[in-house]
């Protein structure tokens, strides 16, 4: 097993890419705990990942509820050798038409939290720890509406390499995990039924090279490799897991004749 005596923290892991990493996590040998604000989900979280895992109600904006996280996750596992700052929100702030509250909780949610989450859980993490923080494929293509959250991704990338010239000292891994589209919860306010989301997969899969969106699974499996030994000297890199959306963009069905 990959992650054998190893402690993770993962914060919005009661569903989506979250939830079935600390799946994945668990199942090579981790023990984890996971944050959310979403109590309810976090307690049928905690049920199905079973005694090795911790569900911590905490907004990942609010810097105390983290702090008291990351205490609470050392206080029951110990020192921690993973986090995975995975917690994130969408949001559509089209130019003309955006109010300042509406941007600055992208922002303060993707991005503050972000370093916030870090700073909390750095001085409980051991030498050669793994952070990994969570991207998006909207950080480089441009989608319209997409202001903040691709502001706030690109962001991600670059606070990632000043988090890994800092950390390198204590051989403390940083990296990136930039998914593209797949099958989340994220979806759920721009398609909130079965049709609406088969509707949106079926155009969505047409400018992607492979044909399809993504499984939280397979971005799982990429933040496994982040978090292991496999990736013991990988620093300050970003991996899409966007089916080529982002490097061969012209491969798309849509493009093909």
């Amino acid at each position: 097993m990959r992650l054998e005596n190893k402690t993770a923290l993962i914060t919005g892991g009661n569903s989506g890419i979250g939830l079935a990493t600390a799946r994945l996590f668990i199942a090579e040998g981790a023990r984890v705990a996971i944050t959310g604000r979403n109590q309810a989900t976090l307690e049928a979280a905690a049920m199905e990942l079973g005694p090795n895992a911790l569900a911590i109600v905490a907004d990942a904006t609010e810097i105390a509820a983290t702090e008291n996280a990351v205490a609470k996750a050392v206080e029951r596992f110990g020192k921690l050798d993973i986090v995975f700052a995975n917690a994130g929100i969408p949001g559509d702030t089209p130019i003309g038409a955006t109010t300042l509250a509406v941007f600055e909780s992208v922002i303060r949610t993707n991005i503050t939290a972000v370093f916030f989450t870090v700073q909390a859980a750095v001085p409980h993490l051991n030498d050669g720890a793994s952070i990994i923080l969570n991207g998006s494929v909207i950080s480089v293509l441009g989608n319209p509406g997409y202001a903040a959250y691709a502001a706030s991704k690109a962001g991600v990338r670059a606070m990632a390499r000043v988090m890994a010239s800092e950390l390198s000292p204590r051989a403390i891994r940083v990296n990136v995990v930039s998914p593209g589209a797949a099958r989340t919860p994220i979806w759920n306010g721009r398609a909130p039924t079965a049709e609406a989301f088969a509707a949106l997969d079926t155009r969505m899969s047409r400018t992607i090279p492979l044909g399809r969106i993504g499984e939280a699974e397979e971005v799982a499996k990429t933040v496994l490799f982040l978090a292991s030994d496999d990736a013991s000297n990988v620093q300050a890199a970003e991996i899409f897991v966007d089916g080529g959306a982002t490097g061969s963009p012209a491969g798309a069905p849509i493009y093909r004749g």
